[in-house]
């Protein structure tokens, strides 16, 4: 589905310009909450690395230069796991069977990302802007000078999601979200992680300073068997 005419919606990922962009897979995720005791099979690897390899064949017929990874690659904030060292690597050699790029963006949970990038020759930046689109985790603003190179702005760390509710039962579907961020074009990126259900886009706080604004005129992407256009927020929150 097009959310910009240069750019399309497949699956949990975006497409322009010859480039993929997916954000916030949190590799290592399980790993955390088996310490914390919550009991989750450690299977979301396998579900996301056959959920890309998904979206390559449904883009088939389209070229793929570069992959950026828009933040969050792994989860642990101070240190990188067993499960993070073994998994990234293997993400990695995924994405590069598919591409002549791999470009990852630092975001808030990257703190210690640099040898796992290290040991794949993987860039690491703090943004980037490919063409008119500038591609950034989204928990900071960048520099003035990066924003006037871009027309659209494209960030991860929300995590948006949205909660429907038929009778007693409610689903959560992950979303993007498409609006202005000073005059330019705004996209929100979902969690490739399909463990994380992400933030509540009708009840919970955001928490990027780029959605620090009324967003009653965001438009709402929603992500399951297909992706379906569930028009304006303010005017799903006045039926929910």
């Amino acid at each position: 589905m097009k959310i910009l005419s240069n750019m399309g919606i497949i699956d949990l990922a975006l497409y322009f310009d010859s480039t993929l962009v997916i954000a916030d897979i949190h590799i290592g995720y399980e790993e955390v909450l088996n310490r914390q005791g919550i009991l989750v099979p450690r299977t979301q690897f396998e579900e996301m690395a056959k959920r890309f390899e998904k979206i390559i064949k449904s883009h088939k017929y389209k070229k793929i230069d570069r992959i950026i990874v828009n933040g969050d690659l792994k989860h642990e904030f101070g240190t990188i796991s067993e499960q993070e060292w073994r998994n990234a690597l293997k993400f990695l050699d995924l994405l590069a069977k598919y591409c002549k790029e791999i470009i990852l963006i630092k975001g808030n949970h990257d703190t210690i990302l640099g040898p796992i990038a290290n040991k794949r020759n993987v860039k690491v930046l703090g943004s980037v802007v490919v063409g008119k689109f500038l591609i950034t985790h989204g928990d900071k603003i960048p520099d003035k000078g990066l924003l006037k190179k871009a027309s659209t702005i494209i960030i991860g760390h929300e995590h948006p999601a949205i909660s429907l509710k038929e009778g007693a039962r409610v689903e959560k579907y992950k979303c993007f979200l498409k609006g202005k961020y000073k005059g330019k074009n705004l996209i929100v990126q979902p969690s490739f992680n399909t463990l994380i259900e992400g933030t509540d886009i009708l009840r919970d706080e955001m928490l990027s300073p780029f959605l620090e604004q009324n967003l009653d005129s965001f438009e709402v992407y929603a992500v399951e068997d297909k992706v379906y256009d569930f028009g304006k927020l303010g005017n799903l929150r006045n039926r929910a």
